[in-house]
Order: C-alpha cells, then sequence, then structure tokens
C-alpha cells in the first residue's frame, strides 16, 4: 500500500506539520510568507512574487522577497510598463486559473529573444520561472510565481512534479486567504487602469488595425511563423507588414520598436494619472 508507506516514512511527519501550520493560518494577513517559507523548504527558488489579476487590469501585488535594491527594475517596472507583455499575465487572460506551469509552457517560441525577456528576466539574473495559479474568486486570479536565477541550481524534473502535486492544495489555501483578507484588495484593484489603453493607441495614427495586432505579438516574443500562425495568414504577409510597421513609425529593428512602445506606455500612464 504505497500510500501508507508514503505517510508512514519519518521524513513525512516534519513536512505535514509544516502543511498543517499552512491550514491553520491560511486566513491570517501574514499567509502569504508562510507559504513562501514552506514553498522553499520544498524548491530552492531566488525570487517570489505573489499577484491577483483581475481581467486586463494591473496586476496587484500582494507579497514579494526583492530586495529594495532590485525593485525598481523587478517589481515597479513590470507593474508601471509592459506587464501586457508577460506570459503568466496573457495565460490568466486568456482562461488559466489553476495549476503549475513553466515559463517555457506559456511563452511564446522567440520570447527568450525578445527585448521584453532581456530588460525583465536577464537583467533581473532569471532564467526560469515557474507559477501556481488560483481562482480565488469569479473575477480574481492569484498567482505565485517563483523565479530561478542562471547562476542557481536550475529547477529539477522533480521539483517541477512536487510543485504541481502541491498546486491543488495551493490553490485551496489561497482561496481560503482571499475570503478572508480578499476584502482589504478588491477596492485597490477595482481602482487600477490597465495598460491597455496604450496598447490600443500605440502607433494607432500610423498603422492599420492589421500591424498593430502583428506589433503586439512580436513585442510579446512571436517569430514571424508563430504570429501568422496566429492571425492565420501568410509568413510573407507578416514579413511584409513588420517593413511597414518599421517605416511608418521610423525605427530600424525591434529593440527601438520596444522602446517607442515603452515610451508611450510611460506617456499614456502620465495622461491618465497613473
Amino acid at each position: 500500500m504505497p500510500h501508507i508507506d508514503l505517510l508512514a516514512h519519518p521524513d513525512s511527519l516534519a513536512w505535514h506539520q509544516q502543511l498543517a501550520r499552512l491550514l491553520r493560518g491560511a486566513a491570517a494577513a501574514d499567509f502569504p510568507l508562510a507559504l513562501e517559507r514552506c514553498l522553499r523548504d520544498l524548491v530552492g527558488f531566488d525570487t517570489i512574487l505573489i499577484n491577483a489579476y483581475r481581467g486586463r487590469r494591473r496586476p496587484l501585488l500582494i507579497h514579494d522577497d526583492y530586495p529594495e535594491a532590485k525593485r525598481e527594475q523587478g517589481i515597479e517596472r513590470y507593474l508601471s510598463e509592459a506587464y501586457l507583455l508577460d506570459p503568466f499575465f496573457t495565460a490568466v487572460s486568456d482562461g488559466l486559473d489553476h495549476g503549475a506551469l513553466r515559463l517555457r509552457e506559456l511563452a511564446p517560441d522567440r520570447f527568450e529573444s525578445s527585448d521584453y525577456y532581456h530588460r525583465y528576466y536577464r537583467a533581473l539574473g532569471l532564467h526560469d520561472e515557474v507559477g501556481l495559479f488560483a481562482r480565488v474568486d469569479e473575477q480574481v486570479v492569484m498567482a505565485v510565481s517563483l523565479g530561478f536565477a542562471a547562476d542557481s541550481p536550475p529547477l529539477t524534473r522533480r521539483g517541477l512534479q512536487a510543485l504541481r502535486h502541491l498546486a491543488p492544495l495551493v490553490e485551496a489555501l489561497l482561496e481560503e486567504y482571499w475570503k478572508w483578507q480578499g476584502g482589504q484588495f478588491q477596492q485597490h484593484l477595482a481602482e487600477r487602469e490597465p495598460v491597455e489603453a496604450a496598447f490600443a493607441s500605440f502607433g494607432r495614427e500610423a498603422l492599420t488595425a492589421r500591424e498593430q495586432e502583428i506589433v503586439r505579438l512580436l513585442l510579446a516574443g512571436h517569430s514571424t511563423k508563430s504570429a501568422a500562425r496566429m492571425l492565420e495568414i501568410s509568413d510573407g504577409t507578416v514579413k511584409v507588414h513588420r517593413k511597414h510597421i518599421y517605416q511608418r513609425l521610423a525605427v530600424s529593428s525591434q529593440t527601438q520598436l520596444f522602446r517607442l512602445f515603452l515610451d508611450h506606455v510611460a506617456l499614456v500612464s502620465r495622461q491618465r494619472g497613473g
């Protein structure tokens, strides 16, 4: 009877005692820190972010362990600039609300070559990330993002499997936490303006609607072939559109396109009082 063998193993006792403490404290305000400590005992991650997502509004940070020196790069820029390009945000917007998934399972095919990846992952020394997702009410999904540094031991298949096995319990705990603590966050979520307006208006006077769609896919890390597949058009058509985009926006590279987009996001944010 393998389940009995598993529960009777000496190492099982301390782990289940820790889970019991988590269960008892799920409704407490300091539950996110307790969850961090429990997960850290299981998998040696380097950073943690716990965000709440409501539709396509700006994510609301619930908990993190970033040192002050990295907060602007790791958190403020993410929340105020181009979170719409983040694969986790996109996945939640598309309906993901449970399970544990690795960044590479959700990211576009050229994500690691994108300027977004270099600005938000490489600049922080990260090379991998795992998200644990939970729908905590009808409109809100919480995501626990575990980051793994390039100079740290990589996440093993066994570690990833452990997180996937633990995901249903984490979901239940986050639901319980939100039931008791979510009220203090709901108003903040309702007030947060989406940067969606920046995407909708970026290049609007110079680009066609189709070209704006292609800009979004290219900035998010899709290759020409992937963008063509998403839009159900040919690779050649995407290449022609990309050439026109560069000409009309007076840029000569995707890096310049990305910087132009960030400048536009900052402008829209200031105009909207954000």
